[in-house]
């Protein structure tokens, strides 16, 4: 059984001033719901399942540091749109449920955010999608057809705007939507888990290596104790299938980032641009950028078939060598700014970019392939899992199952190996000139 591991790298975590502790579960014990997995649909929906049942017990089980997962790897968009692709679908009632689902999704995470006065960079600072040259404009192109045709607000840039805000002329043209919030994802997911309601305990670095069905339940082995519970929620992620579900419906894939330290007063003069902004790339295989209100860069870019689910160390020298190009290529006035981290994160799609979301088996309730558009999706998914599990029928609990599908099965693994490398691998030299 493959168990997730920290590796030291993440550079959200790595930069935070300090990190509470949650004890492992030491001995055994018998709470009403387990929910596994501490990142966005984990601490979704132990909040909710909080609030629906004030009076039962709750334990979130996180195999790491809540944080150090996927849900504290990502780019900090959190975003409202639909995916690109479902927003191409020519159904725009599917649509418009899935926007008000990321937005419900927003409003919950920024009423914790407010409540708790939790320090995460949260920001409604929207998200910008850009294009580098003519490959990524017919993409831009597309999106904002897409925009148009759906009404959703946007606003095209001037080169002169581009370079006033992203301090690079590198850019050929880019399209901004308000709609989404930039946080910091360590930092946001350590403030949820530290202001949990009363009735949930946290149980960090502790790995669920067994589940096995009662009369009454479920019983959970750990490392060195076992849970007893009545009802589960699964917010695994691609360790789903070591758990023993949608084992051939997940395909685990991987991007890389890396941060750099802060810049000085002197590099942020020949920056030139703003703070608090992030770029997702027209082409999907181009390269992702972020500045931090701390005066971070982020880039991210290349992709990897996650078949053996954690961050191989000796990858991370050329991954950061590929960032260093892409950085160079739009900060050339910046090459005495290094890097200080280099990490990856995980997502989980499927093969046919449907989402799963319901009650996998009886008592169990389960939420996985994101997507790669995990924090929205993720905490709406959480709230309603957790509103399913108490048998309570909402308007939103309806929009989520209505927006959800069935992921399809995927080729044997040894197949998945040779091909899924090679797709990207010609995905990437096609988007070559984006990244």
């Amino acid at each position: 059984m493959i168990l997730p591991q920290y590796d030291g790298h993440c550079g959200w975590y790595e930069v935070l001033d300090k990190v509470s502790a949650f004890p492992p579960v030491q001995s055994n014990m018998r709470v009403d719901t387990v929910v596994i997995g501490g990142g966005f649909v984990g601490c979704a929906a132990a909040r909710r399942l909080a609030e629906n049942r004030p009076d039962e017990r709750v334990l979130l089980i996180e195999a790491l540091k809540i944080g150090q997962g996927a849900s504290g790897r990502n780019s900090g968009f959190v975003i409202d749109q639909p995916h690109k692709r479902d927003l191409e679908s020519s159904d725009n009632d599917l649509k418009r449920k899935l926007v008000t689902l990321n937005r419900q999704a927003i409003d919950y995470l920024e009423a914790q955010i407010e409540r708790y006065d939790i320090d995460c960079q949260w920001s409604h600072a929207g998200k910008y999608q850009a294009a580098v040259g003519p490959r990524g404009e017919k993409y831009l192109r597309h999106y904002e057809q897409l925009l148009k045709g759906f009404g959703e607000n946007y606003e095209t840039l001037s080169q002169q705007r581009m370079q006033a805000i992203f301090g690079t002329d590198y850019y050929s043209a880019a399209i901004f939507t308000p709609g989404g919030t930039l946080m910091q994802p360590a930092a946001l997911m350590r403030g949820l888990a530290d202001n949990m309601p009363d009735n949930v305990q946290i149980a960090e670095n502790t790995p669920v290596t067994e589940i096995s069905r009662t009369d009454s339940g479920f019983v959970l082995r750990t490392e060195q104790a076992c849970v007893k519970c009545r009802q589960l929620i699964l917010g695994t992620n691609i360790f789903t299938a070591e758990l023993g579900f949608m084992r051939d419906r997940i395909l685990p894939v991987m991007t890389f980032a890396s941060m750099t330290e802060p810049l000085s007063d002197a590099q942020m003069q020949r920056f030139g641009g703003e703070l608090d902004w992030g770029i997702t790339p027209a082409d999907h295989a181009g390269t992702t950028l972020r500045m931090t209100q701390d005066r971070r860069i982020i880039v991210r870019n290349s992709y990897r078939y996650a078949h053996d689910y954690n961050t191989p160390q000796d990858l991370l020298p050329d991954l950061r060598r590929r960032h260093r190009v892409a950085f160079d290529a739009r900060y050339p006035q910046l090459g005495d700014v290094d890097f200080e981290y280099t990490w990856g994160g995980a997502s989980s799609l499927s093969g046919n970019f449907e989402t799963y979301f319901g009650e996998i088996e009886q008592g169990i309730y389960l939420s996985c392939c994101d997507q790669s558009v995990g924090a929205a999706r993720g905490t709406i998914s959480g709230m309603m899992l957790a509103d399913m599990a108490c048998g309570k029928r909402t308007d939103m609990l309806r929009n989520m199952m209505e927006v959800s599908g069935a992921p399809s099965k995927l080729p044997p693994r040894p197949l998945l190996r040779i091909g899924v490398p090679m797709r990207m691998a010609m995905a990437r030299y096609a988007s070559r000139s984006e990244v």
